[in-house]
C-alpha cells in the first residue's frame, strides 16, 4: 500500500509521518521545501512540489498513490484572511480533483471544528455547520465541492474535522509552547485569558496516529470528529500541563480577552470514530480468521 501525505513537513505532518512508519507502507511526503524533511526517514520518499501549482501527471508523480492524507493549507493561523476562499479554495479544489480524475482511489482530508462556528455544547457529526470565518467557510465549501465531484468521478472520501491539539513542532504563537517557553526563560508570570472557555484538546501524536488509522481504513466516512470527546478548560489544561512537566509559574488570568470567533464552551463527540475504529478492528480479525481456515 502506498501513502501520500501533503503536507507533510507540517505540524501536523510530520507526526503524520512518525505514525505511519510503525505500518508496513510505502510513504510518499509532499512539500513545498524538502530541506524541512532532510532529517526524515531514509525510506520515505520525498517529493518538492507546491500543490498550488501541481505538475500536469501529479498523480504519476506521486507513484500513483493508493491513498492520499492532504493536510496541507496556506495563510494560517490568520483565520479572517479572505486569501482563505479567494485563493487557497479553488487551489486545493483543482489539486484534489487532478488527482481523482488521474485515479486515486481513497483521500483523508482534514478539516476543522471551525466549521460548526459558534454552536455551543457538545458537537457531533450530525449538528449542521455553520462557519464564521473566511478559514471555515473554505474548509467547509470544499468539503461540498468534493462531495459533489464524488458524483461524477466516485472515491472514498474522509473528512476528518480536527479539534485542538499540541505538542512537539506546534507553531510558536500556540498556547502549549508559550507557556513553556516562559517557564524555559525564567518569567515569574504567565499572561493569559481567564480560562474558563471549554475546548477538545488532543496530543498531537494522538491525532496523527487517528488520522492514519481513519486513511488507512480505505472506506467513505464522509465526517468524522478528530476529538477526546471530553471537555475541559483551558485554564485545567494549562495547569496538567504545569504539572505534568514540573513547571513553576504563576498564572496571569484574565490578561487577553477571549476569542471572538469562538464559542466559550465547545467540544466534539468522539461516537463515530469509535465505531469506526471498532469496525475496522472487527474487519481485520474477520479477514485474518478466514485467512486461516
Amino acid at each position: 500500500m502506498k501513502i501520500a501525505v501533503t503536507g507533510a513537513s507540517g505540524f501536523v505532518g510530520k507526526h503524520v509521518l512518525a505514525a505511519l512508519r510503525l505500518h508496513e507502507v510505502e510513504i510518499v511526503a509532499v512539500t513545498r521545501d524538502a530541506a524541512r524533511l532532510r532529517e526524515v526517514d531514509p525510506s520515505i520518499r520525498v517529493v518538492e512540489m507546491d500543490i498550488a501549482r501541481p505538475a500536469e501527471n501529479v498523480f504519476g508523480k506521486l507513484g500513483n498513490p493508493d491513498i492520499l492524507i492532504h493536510l496541507a493549507w496556506d495563510g494560517l493561523p490568520n483565520y479572517k484572511s479572505l486569501h482563505h476562499f479567494e485563493t487557497e479554495l479553488p487551489g486545493q479544489y483543482h489539486f484534489l480533483k487532478m488527482m481523482v480524475e488521474s485515479g486515486l482511489p481513497s483521500m483523508l482530508v482534514t478539516g476543522t471544528c471551525f466549521e460548526y462556528g459558534m454552536q455551543s455544547g457538545e458537537l457531533s457529526e450530525d449538528v449542521l455547520p455553520k462557519p464564521c470565518n473566511p478559514y471555515a467557510h473554505a474548509k467547509n465549501a470544499l468539503r461540498q465541492q468534493l462531495q459533489y465531484l464524488q458524483a461524477t468521478r466516485p472515491f472514498n472520501l474522509t473528512w476528518a474535522r480536527l479539534f485542538y491539539m499540541y505538542g512537539e513542532g506546534q507553531a510558536a504563537t500556540s498556547l502549549y509552547p508559550k507557556l513553556k517557553e516562559a517557564v524555559l526563560r525564567g518569567d515569574k508570570v504567565f499572561s493569559m485569558s481567564g480560562g474558563e472557555q471549554l475546548r477538545d484538546y488532543l496530543p498531537v501524536t494522538e491525532v496523527a496516529h487517528q488520522i492514519v488509522r481513519l486513511a488507512m481504513a480505505r472506506r467513505d466516512i464522509g465526517i468524522i470528529n478528530i476529538c477526546s470527546g471530553k471537555p475541559i478548560s483551558v485554564r485545567k489544561l494549562v495547569e496538567h500541563w504545569m504539572h505534568e512537566n514540573n513547571w513553576e509559574i504563576t498564572l496571569n488570568l484574565g490578561y487577553y480577552p477571549y476569542p471572538d470567533y469562538e464559542p466559550m464552551a465547545f467540544w466534539g463527540c468522539d461516537a463515530k470514530y469509535l465505531k469506526v475504529f471498532c469496525d475496522s478492528i472487527k474487519r481485520r480479525y474477520s479477514v485474518n480468521y478466514l485467512s486461516r481456515k
